[in-house]
């Protein structure tokens, strides 16, 4: 008996996997890691969250846009299990998402769409085998027509997304050959009838490793003539840690650079993130480490602030709200908001955090630091209103002077807090683990 799917949520499995594109080693120490971002970031325009609005009451996901517009963000990534809207052949049960379109709609929110899985009278399921609707379809073009079905009565859409981590959602075993039959059959359904229409490759969970076979899927996809196809790519880089799974090894930066960098190379225009982030469930433990919820604030705001300095033209928090019981319990616990739409720790930090930067950063040089660890992360922006800000954190502890700077305020984006700092050559300002923003006039 065919069994209502769960959610799919990221697995935060440490893939151990032969990777031919990568160069895994870390890179050289030095006083410490600066970066500066490659363009202006627009936070509404460059950080959108993943959403499961049609899985709650309709006053709950109104609740949980209303947050999302209290936070200044346009962009969702917007759940379909092709599975839930389609239990029977040709018995679409599409109410609830046309509510859901029309409150995305009244809410003027920017929306990436993607299907996923295959209903139970498509799937590719053996015979036996128990039910999963990780099997892809049968026919590629049954699974076509629906995203083309779908794109003709959403048009507010922006964007179509063509399933979810094949790489290692896909049963029995991670296909890129299937995947790209499965990818360029729906690419063409919809620019037959949609001919403008953006759409992007499935967020390949981490950097698109596969578990039984050596290499990247998105490197088969490049030999295969993905670039031709002229899509958005994605990737889901979930780690351990904001920096990677190893912090001394700062291996997010090492991966993300060179696959970001190796994709912009062959053609591709557009990176995205498609999902990123920390749960902040108490067990029992799945993998991810239990952190709690100041732990997802702390952990959220640091990878924010690194990936906004690295070549991505969108990223995607993931989770807008926690979810029910269908997930596992890790999974249960990644949104920055609660089952009710209450804001948890992390909601709250992001909005000291935007209200400290701005709408609008242009990329600047760090400051000059002296006495920097080699653990020290540090990131230069202007604000929109002409003011720098600095955004950093050292696991050191220590103390830093910044020669030149005689008076600044210091920021905390946790508890919101400020404050004021002057000295008559240089201000002195304490590390922390967690980030900290400083903004004075230059």
């Amino acid at each position: 008996m065919w069994r209502k799917p769960v959610i799919w949520l990221p697995l935060l499995l440490l893939v151990a996997v032969g990777v031919s594109l990568l160069p895994w080693s870390p890179p050289a120490e030095a006083e410490g890691t600066t970066l500066r971002g490659p363009r202006p970031i627009e936070w509404k325009d460059f950080l959108g969250v993943n959403a499961q609005f049609q899985y709650f009451p309709q006053p709950v996901y109104e609740k949980q846009m209303q947050r999302l517009d209290e936070l200044g963000l346009d962009w969702v990534r917007l759940t379909i299990h092709w599975a839930m809207i389609e239990p029977e052949e040709n018995q679409l049960q599409l109410a609830p998402l046309d509510g859901v379109m029309q409150a995305i709609n009244a809410h003027k929110l920017k929306t990436l769409a993607y299907l996923v899985g295959s209903a139970p009278f498509a799937s590719s399921v053996p015979e036996g085998a128990e039910a999963n609707d990780q099997y892809p379809p049968k026919d590629f073009n049954v699974f076509a027509q629906r995203m083309q079905m779908l794109a003709q009565r959403y048009p507010q859409v922006n964007v179509w997304q063509v399933w979810n981590e094949p790489n290692i959602m896909w049963m029995p075993q991670a296909d890129p050959d299937a995947y790209y039959r499965l990818l360029t059959t729906t690419v063409d359904a919809l620019r037959a009838q949609l001919p403008g229409q953006q759409v992007a490759t499935a967020g390949m969970a981490y950097y698109s490793q596969m578990p039984k076979q050596e290499g990247l899927m998105l490197e088969k996809l490049l030999e295969k003539g993905l670039a031709e196809q002229h899509l958005i790519t994605a990737y889901h880089p979930y780690s351990q840690y904001p920096e990677g799974d190893n912090p001394a090894d700062k291996d997010f930066l090492t991966r993300s650079n060179f696959l970001n960098n190796a994709l912009h190379a062959k053609g591709i225009a557009q990176v995205w993130a498609t999902e990123w982030g920390w749960s902040s469930y108490n067990g029992p433990k799945e993998m991810q480490l239990l952190i709690g919820v100041d732990g997802q604030a702390d952990y959220t705001l640091r990878r924010l602030a690194l990936m906004s300095a690295m070549d991505f033209q969108r990223i995607f928090l993931f989770n807008l709200s926690d979810l029910d019981r269908r997930a596992s319990p890790r999974d249960q616990f990644y949104g920055l908001l609660d089952l009710q739409g209450n804001p948890k720790p992390v909601y709250v930090a992001l909005q000291h955090f935007f209200n400290v930067t701005g709408p609008r950063i242009d990329p600047a040089d760090a400051p000059t630091v002296e006495g920097a660890p080699s653990d020290l992360y540090s990131i230069g922006w202007t604000r929109s209103d002409g003011k720098r800000l600095w955004m950093f954190w050292s696991a050191s502890g220590e103390q830093v002077h910044l020669p030149g700077i005689t008076q600044a305020t210091l920021y905390n984006p946790h508890d919101g807090s400020e404050t004021p700092l002057s000295d008559a050559s240089a201000i002195t300002v304490a590390l922390k683990t967690s980030l900290q923003l400083l903004v004075w006039t230059p």
